[in-house]
């Protein structure tokens, strides 16, 4: 495809990396000639230094031709009117990035009246996922395929669990769980097992499987999760007032610390459910004052990774809350993820996967496409969601004669609201939902799965 990218930021690079490397044809524009010049130096790309919204920009970019047009500035109305001019100048598909809160009630609005393909809002994109890991506490990471239906979980394997030293194929006998364990991450290494394949203690697992087998499972190995009812959040950013509100609708004793007086203010107004408090979040006293020890969960999300870091570490000296912290930068994230922090949330890969889901999906191969994708382990491997729309040298087979890839998983079939965990004796047939676990790249067609 070819796809013009407005902004060099942190989500248009990272766009950059994932789009490149699937072979897509891209123009950066930005008005830093610095950043279009790293940019364009780091991926193989065309760059140009302009305005996204510049009529002369655009048909220099090649818009009339383009297949897609994505606006990611840190502004959310020259994001706007860059999506708007493309429109207008060609006959591309467009998504817009808008962050401000003001506008998450006119989303659909806008996307409507300006005929914006996608409005993506990475704030709001990140209180979501960390609503979702709030409401199941044990999972490092959790995603979701099928409507919501099923789940991949990952989380890290303790002594306690006894799964240390064992084979899949053992754990799966004496269990009988109605789910797949289908990635293990080892010393930085993204491995898609087979029944022999023996764990240890520390891996880290993916688990797919519907929401009430990924509970039951959970419940098997003796991790029953303890409801979290209250949440201590550092930092009142963005992020911090659009989960605050998603929970005090559910019912969360929600307490924000900031420490400036003016967005102090700003969150009382919006947020009349919440604690706010005004202080320096990084403060020991303070924390332990606002109760640290006692509360369920404490999130990170100040503007500094390294301080988000920290005080997830030191929420973990004293207290047995869940904890979440925020990581913008992707530097060193093998050293973040080895440390003792239950999740890291990365709000602009969480932003390129949406997008790239949406890529994707648009690129439609006969009778199949890609419903959902998401990267998994810092993109070392991907879950796939294929749409089944006619029949093909995969539909119809039992799974067990289909010649897969190596490093490749089926993992769950979707069959009309039914969730079928995958046996050998299984089939793929038309109509539906199938996902797939691999580290292979750039897999477009259910008929990839296949090695020829």
């Amino acid at each position: 495809m070819n796809i013009i990218i407005v902004g060099c930021g942190k989500v248009g690079t990272s766009l950059a990396e994932r789009l490149s490397a699937e072979g897509h044809d891209l123009v950066m524009v930005d008005v830093s000639a610095k950043r279009v010049e790293e940019v364009s130096n780091r991926f193989d790309l065309m760059g140009i230094v302009g305005n996204g919204a510049s009529f002369t920009v655009q048909q220099e970019a090649g818009v009339e031709n383009a297949d897609l047009f994505i606006a990611v500035t840190a502004a959310d109305e020259l994001n706007l009117l860059c999506c708007l001019m493309a429109k207008k100048t060609g006959n591309c598909a467009t998504i817009a990035r808008v962050r401000n809160p003001m506008y998450s009630q006119e989303i659909g609005f806008i996307r409507e009246q300006l005929g914006i393909s996608m409005i993506i809002n990475p704030e709001l994109t990140a209180a979501r996922e960390i609503l979702k890991l709030l409401k199941f506490p044990s999972a490092i990471k959790i995603d979701t395929f099928a409507k919501g239906r099923v789940e991949l979980l990952r989380f890290r394997l303790k002594p306690e669990i006894g799964f240390g030293g064992k084979s899949i194929m053992e754990i799966m006998a004496k269990l009988k769980p109605d789910v797949l364990i289908c990635a293990v991450e080892r010393d930085n290494e993204v491995i898609i097992p087979n029944g022999s394949f023996v764990l240890q203690d520390s891996d880290v697992l993916s688990i797919v499987g519907s929401l009430e087998n990924t509970a039951r499972f959970f419940e098997m190995i003796g991790v029953r999760s303890k409801k979290v009812r209250n949440s201590l959040i550092i930092g009142g950013g963005t992020i911090a007032h659009y989960l605050a509100k998603d929970l005090l609708k559910i019912g969360f004793r929600t307490r924000i610390i900031e420490r400036d007086p003016e967005r102090c203010d700003y969150l009382t107004e919006m947020l009349p459910g919440a604690d706010i408090i005004n202080g320096d979040g990084s403060e020991e006293e303070l924390l332990l004052e606002e109760g640290l020890e006692y509360a369920d969960s404490v999130i990170s999300l100040t503007g500094m990774d390294e301080e988000n870091i920290f005080l997830s570490l030191f929420a973990k000296k004293h207290s047995n809350a869940k904890l979440i912290a925020k990581v913008n930068k992707i530097a060193f994230n093998d050293i973040v993820e080895s440390l003792d922090i239950d999740s890291v949330i990365y709000p602009k890969y969480l932003t390129a996967d949406y997008i790239l889901q949406y890529v994707r999906a648009r690129q439609n191969s006969i009778g199949s496409k890609v419903e959902t994708l998401y990267q998994l382990f810092d993109g070392r491997a991907e879950a796939l969601e294929f749409s089944i729309k006619e029949a093909s040298e995969v539909t119809d087979v039992p799974l067990m004669n289909l010649k897969l890839k190596p490093n490749l998983l089926i993992c769950s079939i979707n069959r009309k609201g039914t969730i079928l965990t995958p046996r050998g004796q299984n089939m793929i047939k038309v109509g539906d939902t199938v996902i797939v676990v691999t580290t292979n790249r750039g897999l477009d067609d259910i008929r990839d799965i296949l090695n020829n």
